[in-house]
């Protein structure tokens, strides 16, 4: 499987928001049309490891998108660094976007995946991180088939977005499709406490979901620094790649 990248600047009520879209082809074969899938950065936006991720989800045949969640704010390709700098400035930006933002703007890449030449139009979403409980927002659309969150923060408490007041477990009920929810028990910014509310919430409003806790910190995903777990990411990415084969290319 050979990808491809691509940038578009979607549009949205607050601006352009820069999208990087990660297309497979395989060798000798008549391009198809494929699920979409939209991935979820951290706080940091697209970095080198979001992008490798990125890619490894576009060689299991997703077309993969990657938006900039803090477009309004920060100029197009804005990277933040993962010192200190760059994590005071993403942990800023995340609590001063209202939530009707974030939502806008899942929209507006569910709406690009619809009207993509290379996508069948089923949807499914991915995060890490922040990214986590922006897939959870994205899976409220009732056109996200499966969404797969990986430690995602602020969940449990509802402190994502301006005012802090956001309602994501609550509207729990209103999520259709399948959901994987994937933790490292050593993450201090999702403890026992706060998974076992998003437990209890998720079981409460019926959703269809599976749980998975594994022995690690959080950011284990990422594929720089101390935190990184090569093996759990790679169970995690198998995790995830059966739910989509699943929900998302089943008829």
């Amino acid at each position: 499987m050979i990808v491809s990248d691509s940038v578009a600047d979607l549009p949205t009520p607050t601006g352009p928001m820069r999208t990087y879209f990660y297309s497979p082809h395989e060798a000798g074969k008549p391009p198809r049309k494929r699920p979409g899938l939209v991935l979820y950065s951290e706080i940091f936006q697209q970095t080198q490891p979001v992008r490798r991720l990125a890619i490894q989800f576009a060689s299991l045949g997703y077309l993969v998108a990657v938006p900039e969640v803090y477009h309004a704010h920060e100029p197009a390709g804005c990277v933040l660094g993962y010192e200190d700098a760059g994590k005071n400035r993403g942990n800023a930006l995340k609590g001063i976007i209202p939530m009707s933002e974030f939502d806008a703007d899942a929209r507006a890449v569910v709406t690009a995946f619809q009207n993509h030449a290379a996508c069948n139009g089923r949807v499914g979403a991915v995060g890490i991180c922040l990214g986590g409980h922006l897939a959870f927002r994205a899976a409220l659309l009732p056109e996200v088939r499966a969404t797969a969150c990986f430690y995602p923060t602020d969940l449990h408490t509802g402190t994502l977005g301006r005012g802090g007041g956001a309602d994501s477990l609550a509207r729990a009920k209103d999520i259709k499709g399948e959901m994987l929810m994937i933790f490292g028990r050593q993450d201090p910014h999702v403890p026992p406490a706060g998974r076992r509310a998003i437990y209890d919430a998720l079981e409460a409003a019926g959703t269809v979901f599976t749980w998975q806790e594994f022995n690690a910190a959080h950011a284990f995903m990422r594929d720089e620094g101390e935190r990184y777990d090569p093996a759990v990411a790679r169970l995690g990415i198998e995790l995830a790649a059966d739910l989509f084969s699943r929900a998302m290319n089943a008829d």
